[in-house]
């Protein structure tokens, strides 16, 4: 299913032409981040094709499109399903001819701990955060290649430091951490270059992504109440305060990541997540990581 917003003004009049010939593909762009970097990368000259799991969602995007001035083509693809990854993969090269661009940032946020919840739980959080990335990677990567692309996939600095009561959020960031950086040298022997982007807090995503009541937690964390509501209180804190960003500020790294001549492999969107990610990059024994994130739930 294809939802395209004809809006042509100026902005996208004065797009380079050698942008303007570039196509990206932007998984979960019905809000957030997905959001942002949609408009962002049509307003940088991008063709720019911007999925979402369930179109009659995407209001938002159309208007933030219309907004902006920016034209999108807007496509249904649900990366838990492969039948849906392929045939809009394949469906975007048929139509615009090429794909230079993936950003891999469809996902959802979960909080809970293992002795409260299934096996099913996780295997679940794994399927949408770090399953449906590698059923895109392996989709677009022969297009990729072949256009000497870019691969840009939003983790977190949840993919760098683990985190109380993201225990399966964070397992799934970390495998997209680990599948990216082993990728990243073979992808570059065949021209495609990799990033990913680690954003930190993102203001009013913690409760949207979370998808339940965070007194609900609580009520139902039995001996793990008196933790999960420090937590969840730090946490929502944190999500309004002064270095969380907004979804407009982290997706210009996203940008970055797709038009710098050489890009990093490992993006953080703002100097808190540099700050936040150093911790556990040069935390050999594992002491600094623990002493960081065990007041949080006391």
């Amino acid at each position: 299913m294809c939802v395209r917003t004809h809006v042509n003004h100026s902005t996208r009049r004065r797009a380079s032409t050698v942008m303007s010939s570039k196509v990206v593909l932007i998984t979960g762009t019905s809000s957030g981040i997905g959001l942002a970097t949609a408009v962002a990368a049509a307003r940088a000259g991008f063709r720019t094709v911007a999925t979402v799991r369930a179109p009659e969602r995407a209001d938002a995007l159309r208007k933030a499109a219309a907004e902006a001035g920016v034209e999108l083509d807007i496509r249904r693809l649900d990366v838990t399903e492969p039948d849906s990854v392929t045939a809009c993969v394949d469906g975007v090269v048929a139509d615009h001819g090429r794909l230079d661009a993936v950003v891999n940032n469809a996902g959802a946020g979960h909080v809970g701990t293992i002795e409260n919840e299934s096996v099913e739980d996780v295997r679940r959080v794994m399927e949408v955060n770090f399953f449906g990335v590698v059923q895109v990677t392996k989709a677009a990567m022969p297009h990729l290649r072949a256009s000497g692309g870019r691969l840009v996939t939003v983790s977190s600095v949840g993919g760098v430091v683990g985190q109380p009561f993201n225990e399966a959020y964070c397992a799934a960031k970390f495998a997209v951490e680990g599948f990216m950086e082993s990728l990243a040298p073979v992808a570059a022997a065949v021209g495609v270059r990799v990033s990913v982007v680690e954003p930190g807090a993102v203001t009013s995503e913690f409760v949207s992504n979370l998808g339940v009541d965070p007194q609900q937690v609580v009520e139902s964390a039995g001996p793990y109440a008196s933790a999960v509501r420090a937590y969840i209180t730090r946490t929502l804190e944190q999500f309004s305060g002064d270095d969380a960003q907004t979804s407009a500020q982290a997706a210009q790294p996203v940008l970055s990541a797709l038009t710098d001549p050489e890009p990093a492999f490992r993006i953080q969107t703002s100097q808190w997540a540099r700050e936040f990610s150093s911790t556990k990059l040069s935390d050999l024994d594992g002491s600094a990581v623990q002493a960081l994130t065990g007041p949080w739930v006391v």
